[in-house]
């Protein structure tokens, strides 16, 4: 069975359009520990993404995808002037990782960051909690 895991991207960076058009894409620059390790140990080929657009008018879950490649080093942290460059890591030791992502659905009808507050299931998901900023992190059934 799959799991399911939200993924947050701000549309102007890159949206569920850009992934349409991309078909996959490699998910890179997470630069929090938890979100890495959340890739690194938990998501598996086959799981579900929800795709979600923050810092958006409105912030909400616009689409799905799915996880089409396991964890392996990002790259774009060893390439100075990045602006996901961290020195810390290196090819040899590298800090962080990505995963690589491919669509599979635009939703017809988005669901905004205060329908997912407001319903009683949704709102114990991760996304609904105060002061979340987790960029990835797992969604239960």
């Amino acid at each position: 069975m799959p799991q399911y895991w939200l993924i947050k991207s701000e549309p102007h960076e890159y949206s569920i359009s850009d992934l349409e058009n991309d078909r996959i894409t490699c998910w890179d620059g997470v630069r929090n520990y938890q979100a890495r390790n959340f890739m690194r140990d938990g998501m598996k080929v086959g799981d579900r993404l929800l795709f979600y657009h923050s810092n958006a008018t409105p912030s909400a879950i616009v689409g799905l995808a799915e996880v089409v490649r396991l964890a392996y080093p990002d790259h774009t942290a060893w390439e100075v002037g990045n602006a996901h460059y961290d020195p810390r890591s290196t090819p040899e030791n590298p800090l962080w990782l990505m995963v690589d992502v491919g669509y599979i659905a635009t939703f017809a009808h988005s669901i905004p960051l205060a329908s997912v507050k407001a319903d009683p299931i949704l709102s114990g998901m991760t996304l609904a909690q105060k002061g979340s900023r987790l960029s990835v992190h797992p969604v239960s059934q």
